[in-house]
């Protein structure tokens, strides 16, 4: 644990100018090791697989859970939205107009309001899902004026292969398209969720609000 409070730390100093949210991704520890991270001064963590995090989260203290923040990062299927549902502070990687109307129709049978980002695929790539800018642009208003959810940004994950100077476009153009959504549709926004560990900092430099940290923090 003395080795991850290090990471942890090190890591806060160096980007401390930026103050963004760390997501620590803790998809693969079980709610033993969330609490230990706990303990030593996480708060906001990152799952992948809805039922099997609600079921650590379940587990946890009340102390943990009413003081931390659990985040769903990872590919949210129409069939799980209701366990992802007020089970997640923010769910990140909203992907499509049906999913968000799924998101909508559930949280309004539980009487909450569920936060969402917009996940936005601006590589284009086949394997992974998420808005291209232009249906982001068709589709944005609708997904915004949908009741019971409240859409705080946007959310991105860069190619796994690709370089700095791709890095640098494909980000800093996810904040242009952020920008361009505020000042088209009159909306206030306030989360760009993009960066994970290899890329984390060249995410910062473009406008993350939020990080996405799981082999830097406890490799």
């Amino acid at each position: 644990m003395q080795k991850i409070l290090e990471n942890y730390e090190k890591i806060k100093t160096q980007i401390a100018h930026y103050n963004p949210t760390i997501v620590a991704v803790t998809k693969y520890f079980d709610e033993s090791q969330i609490i230990n991270y706990y303990n030593i001064g996480f708060r906001d963590f990152g799952e992948n697989r809805v039922k099997e995090a609600v079921e650590k989260i379940n587990k946890l203290p009340e102390e943990i859970k009413k003081n931390s923040r659990f985040h769903l990062i990872g590919h949210l299927q129409t069939n799980k939205v209701k366990y992802a549902v007020g089970n997640f502070d923010l769910i990140h990687s909203v992907d499509s107009l049906k999913l968000a109307q799924a998101i909508s129709v559930e949280a309004g049978k539980k009487g909450i309001i569920q936060k969402i980002l917009l996940q936005v695929n601006n590589a284009n790539e086949v394997q992974k899902t998420g808005f291209s800018p232009q249906e982001l642009k068709s589709d944005f208003i609708k997904v915004y004026n949908l009741p019971n959810i409240k859409v705080c940004g946007l959310m991105n994950m860069a190619p796994i292969d690709a370089g700095e100077d791709k890095l640098h476009y494909l980000f800093k153009n996810i904040k242009q398209i952020y920008d361009e959504l505020q000042c088209e549709f009159g909306v206030e926004l306030k989360q760009i969720s993009m960066g994970m560990s290899r890329d984390y900092k060249i995410a910062l430099e473009e406008g993350a609000t939020i990080i996405r940290l799981g082999r830097i923090l406890f490799e």
